[in-house]
């Protein structure tokens, strides 16, 4: 498993927040991001990028992360968001609100990294992008499990919702299976209509 080099969060230049967001591929649901900031007298053994996890680990780190960790806050933006304002915008929207639900919970930040090329505007603190941070940074590790796992129980309970799309087992992304079952049944509430299969589904769903 490739290392993950833990930041001093007690380093002169002051606390950061590692930042991450899951859900910008998948036809359906909202995506969501994370903002974790460690106690660097608790590290998170095994934090890792998400994608490198497997399901029971990413559970696993979920609760560390959250006990363990000195503040964490999770957000979303949703599907009527991501067809509004597209789904790069609305994935640093989420961020956003992320970084902000820390300093509402009064919660001291110097500065934020993120992972890829991008940061969210309208914040006050200094941005680090870091492409590929998930895999080399450990708040933004930590932060990507947080939003992986928190959006994966969403799609879960969308699935009691709506039973015949299988959300539980695709979690909206663009898989055989979803592509399938998105031309035989056109788009539920919860699809994103900007995202092309979805809107070629539903302009057939009207023929």
């Amino acid at each position: 498993m490739r290392q993950i080099s833990l930041f001093d969060v007690t380093l002169a230049d002051g606390w950061y927040a590692g930042v991450d967001e899951a859900g910008r591929g998948p036809l359906a649901g909202p995506v969501v991001a994370a903002a974790v900031v460690l106690d660097h007298a608790r590290p998170i053994a095994g934090a890792n990028d998400s994608k490198k996890l497997s399901e029971r680990q990413r559970e696993s780190l979920f609760t560390q992360i959250i006990t363990q960790a000195h503040a964490f806050a999770i957000a979303e933006a949703s599907v009527a968001e991501i067809d509004e304002i597209n789904i790069l915008q609305a994935s640093l929207l989420a961020m956003r609100r992320a970084v902000t639900q820390l300093l509402d919970q009064g919660v001291s930040l110097d500065r934020i990294h993120v992972d890829g090329n991008r940061c969210p505007a309208q914040l006050s603190m200094t941005c680090h992008p870091i492409v590929g941070g998930d895999g080399s940074d450990a708040a933004i590790a930590c932060a990507s499990i947080l939003a992986k796992v928190t959006r994966d129980r969403l799609m879960r309970d969308y699935d009691l919702a709506y039973p015949d799309y299988e959300f539980a087992k695709h979690k909206g992304y663009p898989t055989a299976r979803h592509r399938l079952l998105l031309e035989q049944l056109g788009p539920s509430p919860i699809h994103r209509l900007s995202f092309g299969p979805v809107r070629r589904a539903l302009e057939r769903a009207v023929e």
